[in-house]
């Protein structure tokens, strides 16, 4: 299985702490968050992963290498210094010839505990472009921003109206799997877009499987978020 991993932003919401060092290379307990996702990554199966790298990105190379402590194949997209978002950073990947036929996507700052094995089955039987995993949230740990009438999120969208904030009881969890063709046909290249952007539009197609996950996911996007995940660290021996 291949994962790409995003992880070019800018993460402004933690500077000054981000302004010198990427989001993913955060120390926890004394280690960079990123080997953190890469040991729990293994240890699911997968075997590669591409990470998506722009702003201070030569960190992340210097820091991860091609992969083989963590029994991984690592290899690189990099934006640059003209970031083109969550999609755009897809599609240089893409360009570059990196994209297996299908592929899990992670934020560079989450943390999960879901077994991924299962989420890509349910990709394969769904027939789909593309899959996301959702939690029922009630707007728990931040604003719900999806519709799930399994098997198919019928809605995703993180700009609408109150009415329509009003029937999202699920959150995007955090991992989804999607197809080359995907990026092919709906980023084009050179061009900034947001992911976010994609998988709605995907949702009103009817073309974005669901996978509702039981587990709460864990991320390092605020320092409230950083205390928490090192706290599960320590408890776990991770």
């Amino acid at each position: 299985m291949q994962c790409v991993i995003l992880a070019g932003g800018l993460a402004t919401r933690l500077w000054p702490l981000t302004e010198q060092i990427p989001k993913t290379l955060i120390a926890i307990n004394d280690r960079p968050f990123a080997a953190y996702q890469l040991e729990w990554l293994a240890g699911q199966g997968v075997s590669d992963v591409v990470y998506c790298i722009g702003f201070l990105g030569d960190q992340i190379r210097r820091a991860i290498g091609d992969g083989s402590r963590f029994r991984l194949q690592v290899r690189y997209a990099d934006e640059g210094e003209h970031l083109k978002g969550t999609g755009g950073a897809l599609r240089v990947a893409l360009d570059a010839g990196l994209l297996a036929e299908s592929f899990l996507v992670l934020y560079g700052d989450s943390y999960l505990q879901v077994s991924i094995a299962p989420v890509v089955h349910a990709f394969r039987a769904s027939g789909k472009p593309a899959l996301m995993t959702v939690m029922r949230n009630e707007n728990r740990w931040d604003a719900s921003n999806a519709v799930f009438e399994a098997p198919l999120v019928t809605l995703y969208d993180k700009k609408g109206d109150d009415g329509v904030k009003r029937r999202m009881k699920y959150i995007d969890y955090g991992l989804s799997v999607i197809s080359r063709d995907v990026v092919a046909e709906r980023i084009p290249a050179g061009v900034r877009v947001d992911l976010a952007d994609v998988l709605h539009r995907l949702s009103l197609a009817g073309d974005l499987a669901g996978y509702e996950v039981a587990e709460r996911f864990y991320e390092i996007g605020s320092e409230g978020g950083i205390r928490e995940f090192a706290r599960l660290a320590s408890e776990q021996g991770l």
